[in-house]
């Protein structure tokens, strides 16, 4: 009966009652373990950061915490499991919950071992050696991911991510070009490899005008693959401008810069255009589904 009245409010956000009703339903009957993940989600929502050391509000986390354990250790649905541990590295590693990675790395470590392919553990895990200051193992989960999925895109990126933030701009790269690799049609992957080339051609001031052109080169040929495979990406349209002024300003040749600039203005205005005719297209779609 009181699983009944606690997984409609549940699912009404109602998560005082349904705290309630899940306390009650697991008091008859412990055997239900499934529903200790959603009552340690109940409390985990009804706790406020902004109320941090509220007794009763900080005692919402710490039966979240507890419910969470109990649901990773007893539920008997392996996904309700899983979602328990998921769900307590996640109280565990915010700096608005119990901020305490420490905590988090041994689930996560047994998370990887239950399920090994799933590399969003290895991403996570890695994350928390990094703040920690130890670059080699975060390194090292990041390759065991690659090893792991081969083809996910989001390997790449996440290594991409990594090297950006120890400034590694040569892996950095290296992990973007593999993901184009893995997504051979999709333009966003070239855009942001475009968008990668110019940040460094244009802001690196320590790289020769040599240096600076092979960059802003390269992020033209990844920028003009994006737009083959999606000729009105204006994003991709505006680095392309970007890419193109900072070629004119390397230029030492004023026929060469007059060029570039007069390419740059165009791309500028077919970005403004196709952006302009797209919100006007979204915001008449929106218009539309009022109607209705």
């Amino acid at each position: 009966m009181a699983v009944k009245k606690a997984n409609p409010a549940y699912t009404a956000q109602d998560y005082k009652v349904a705290a309630e009703h899940y306390e009650v339903a697991l008091a008859n009957d412990p055997s239900m373990s499934d529903l200790y993940f959603f009552l340690g989600n109940s409390y985990d929502n009804l706790y406020r950061p902004a109320k941090k050391g509220d007794a009763t509000n900080d005692s919402y986390l710490t039966k979240a915490v507890d419910n969470y354990k109990k649901g990773s250790e007893q539920a008997q649905t392996p996904s309700i499991k899983h979602l328990s541990l998921q769900y307590l590295v996640s109280v565990y590693n915010s700096p608005d919950k119990m901020n305490d990675p420490s905590q988090a790395e041994p689930l996560l470590l047994s998370m990887i071992q239950m399920d090994p392919e799933d590399v969003t553990n290895y991403f996570v895990l890695s994350r928390i050696y990094e703040d920690a200051g130890d670059y080699e193992r975060a390194e090292q989960q990041l390759v065991q991911a690659r090893e792991r999925k081969p083809k996910d895109p989001a390997v790449y990126m996440n290594e991409a991510g990594f090297y950006q933030r120890q400034g590694d701009f040569d892996k950095m790269i290296e992990a973007v070009q593999e993901r184009t690799k893995q997504e051979p049609t999709n333009p966003e992957a070239f855009y942001t490899l475009a968008t990668f080339y110019w940040e460094k051609a244009s802001r690196d001031v320590k790289l020769s005008d040599a240096q600076k052109a092979t960059y802003a080169d390269a992020g033209l040929d990844a920028v003009n693959k994006a737009l083959d495979l999606k000729s009105d990406y204006f994003e991709a349209l505006t680095y392309k401008n970007l890419l193109l002024r900072t070629k004119a300003n390397i230029s030492k040749d004023p026929k060469e810069q007059q060029q570039f600039l007069k390419e740059a203005d165009e791309l500028r205005k077919q970005a403004e255009e196709l952006r302009n005719k797209q919100r006007e297209g979204g915001a008449g779609a929106a218009g539309t589904a009022k109607k209705k």
